[in-house]
C-alpha cells in the first residue's frame, strides 16, 4: 500500500494497549516511518523501562524521536511538536508515511490542534510561581493574582491550583496576561496536512493483564539493571534527582527494591498497580479527546 499524500496516521491509546505492534503492522504495509509521541520514550536513559522499540524493530522500520533528549533536559509539548513537524515534513518529502504512535495526549493535541503562541516558560520562573503558591495557599495566591491579572483570576476558583500557577508564570515570564496570549489564537499545523486517527482501546481486563505481563517482560529483558545504572548516575550527580525519567512507571518501586526498602514481589506489585492506574487515566482521557 502506498502512502497517501499529506496524511499523518495517529495510533493513540493507553500504555500496553498494543499501539507499537499496530504501528509496526501499518509501517510494513505503507513504507511508514514511526514517530514517537510518548513523553518518557523521548528521553535517553531507560529504554527498557519506558518500553521503547527494540534494536531489531528499529533496524526493520525507521523510528524517530525515541531516546533523543538527554535525561537532564526537559521536553514540553511545544518542543516535541516542533521536532515532530520537522520529521513529518521530511517523511513526506521522501514519499513515506508518517505514523505517530504514543499515549501522551498533550503531545497529540499539540500536533493535531496546534498550540497557543505563548513562549516557553523558564524553569526558574515556573519554580518560583509554584513556591509562591505553596507559601501563600490557594485563597491568598488567588487574591494576589486578582490584583495583577483580574481577567484570569475571575476565570478560576481559588482551588484551581495548576491553572492559577499557569496564569501567574505566564504573566511573570512575558508581562502579558494568559488571556491576551489565548486571544491570539493557535499556531496550527499546515492546512494541507490531514490526520487519520486510530484509537486502540482494549477491554479493561485485557489491558490490565497486558500491563502486568509487560512489566514482567521488562524485568526479564534487563529493566532492573537499567534502573540500577540510572539511579547510580543520579547518586553520582550526573543526572538530576528530579529528571523526567524518574517518573517512569515502575522506576521508584525498583529503586526501593534495590535499596532493600521493599521486597522484589512488592516492587513488582507496586509497579504493576501504578501502570494499571495510569492506563485507566489514559483510557478516560482518550474516550473524550481527539
Amino acid at each position: 500500500m502506498n502512502a497517501k499524500p499529506n496524511v499523518i496516521y495517529i495510533i493513540a491509546g493507553p500504555t500496553a494497549s498494543g499501539k507499537s505492534a499496530r504501528a509496526l503492522e501499518l509501517a510494513r504495509r505503507m513504507n511508514g516511518v514511526i514517530v514517537n509521541a510518548d513523553s518518557r520514550q523521548i528521553y535517553d536513559g531507560l529504554p527498557i523501562l519506558t518500553a521503547q522499540p527494540t534494536k531489531e524493530e528499529k533496524l526493520e522500520i525507521p523510528h524517530e524521536l525515541y531516546g533523543v533528549i538527554a535525561p537532564n533536559d526537559d521536553c514540553s509539548a511545544g518542543n516535541w511538536r516542533d521536532r515532530a513537524h520537522a520529521v513529518i515534513q521530511k517523511t513526506f518529502d521522501e514519499g513515506n508515511a508518517p505514523i505517530i504512535v504514543g499515549g501522551t495526549g498533550l503531545y497529540l493535541r499539540a500536533l493535531i490542534e496546534g498550540l497557543s503562541r505563548i513562549p516557553n516558560i523558564p524553569d526558574e520562573i515556573r519554580a518560583a510561581a509554584i513556591q509562591k503558591q505553596e507559601e501563600l495557599g490557594n485563597p491568598a495566591f488567588h487574591a494576589e493574582l486578582a490584583k495583577r491579572d483580574p481577567v484570569m483570576a475571575a476565570r478560576f476558583h481559588p482551588s484551581h491550583t495548576a491553572r492559577l500557577v499557569r496564569a501567574w508564570e505566564v504573566l511573570e515570564a512575558t508581562g502579558k496576561s494568559l488571556a491576551e496570549w489565548q486571544s491570539m489564537g493557535v499556531d496550527a499545523p499546515p492546512k494541507e496536512w490531514k490526520f487519520q486517527i486510530e484509537k486502540i482501546m482494549p477491554p479493561r481486563d485485557d489491558l490490565n493483564r497486558n500491563c502486568d505481563a509487560r512489566f514482567l517482560k521488562m524485568l526479564e529483558t534487563g529493566a532492573l539493571e537499567e534502573t540500577k545504572n540510572f539511579q547510580a548516575k543520579i547518586e553520582a550527580g550526573e543526572i538530576r534527582g528530579d529528571a523526567p525519567l524518574t517518573k517512569s512507571l515502575g522506576f521508584q518501586p525498583l529503586v526501593d527494591f534495590l535499596k532493600n526498602r521493599i521486597s522484589r514481589e512488592e516492587a513488582i506489585l507496586q509497579a504493576q498497580t501504578e501502570t494499571r492506574q495510569y492506563a485507566k487515566r489514559q483510557m478516560t482521557w482518550f474516550r473524550h479527546q481527539l
